[in-house]
């Protein structure tokens, strides 16, 4: 059975000493979490030796919101995979929407960051989404096939989490409905060829829609944004009730 996965990602949020903060009223709202899940919290680089120092032992992953394709060189404002090893970092997101749009990321720079975070050990969490163009042009699915098909080529599925975001439901207030998201979701397993990869949802994610969310079928997980950087908030969404059934 796959395991859930609620990941949090601050972007360009928290300090160091917000960070603190965040990490003191967070522990104990996930001392008894159930099993079933992991919670992933991917801070701004500075702030990666703060959450792993004060979250040790909580059963929090740490990731990275990108990594380098290059072991070492001349890529100023980078950061490689081996500097992330060496803090503790177990995840890196590759291929949001934001790099994708304000610094051109292409399909082929995702694949090498993916590829690259494996060879160290790192899971990547691959971003996959449509813009509202996209979606009204009904060219959802041929947009996140051709990502997944260039963004995955050689690597390892078996070590891999895919998320949907579909970037008009990025920081807009707007979520993919429940069952149009599962629906996505099921086709992105479908392409990646591997029944156990992970699939998560992420698009204005919040306390308010986390249960239906996670009581979808092909939805094993999600992407949170604006929500993970308020600790009761983050703590609701980690703690969700699946609707039974």
């Amino acid at each position: 059975m796959r395991k859930a996965v609620i990941a949090g990602n601050w972007k360009m949020h928290m300090t160091c000493e917000e960070t603190r903060v965040f990490a003191a009223a967070f522990r104990p709202l996930i001392e008894d979490l159930p099993a079933d899940r992991q919670v992933v919290i991917a801070p701004p680089f500075t702030s990666i030796p703060t959450l792993s120092r004060h979250l040790a032992g909580a059963g929090v992953s740490v990731a990275a919101q990108n990594v380098h394709w290059e072991e070492k060189g001349a890529y100023t404002g980078m950061i490689s995979a081996a500097m992330l090893v060496e803090h503790g970092v177990s995840h890196a997101i590759v291929g949001h929407s934001e790099p994708r749009k304000y610094y051109s990321e292409t399909d082929e720079q995702i694949n090498l960051r993916a590829r690259t975070a494996q060879r160290h050990g790192l899971i990547p969490i691959l971003c996959v989404g449509e813009s509202l163009d996209q979606r009204e042009s009904s060219e959802t699915e041929r947009v996140i096939h051709r990502q997944i098909e260039q963004g995955l080529h050689a690597v390892d599925p078996s070590s891999l989490i895919v998320a949907y975001e579909p970037i008009w439901a990025i920081g807009t207030g707007k979520t993919c409905a429940a069952e149009e998201a599962n629906r996505i979701c099921g086709l992105i397993r479908g392409w990646v060829g591997h029944d156990d990869v992970i699939v998560q949802y992420g698009g204005s994610v919040t306390p308010a829609t986390i249960d239906d969310l996670m009581g979808q079928s092909d939805i094993d997980g999600v992407l949170v944004g604006g929500a993970s950087l308020d600790p009761l908030s983050f703590g609701r969404i980690a703690n969700y009730q699946a609707p039974a059934g």
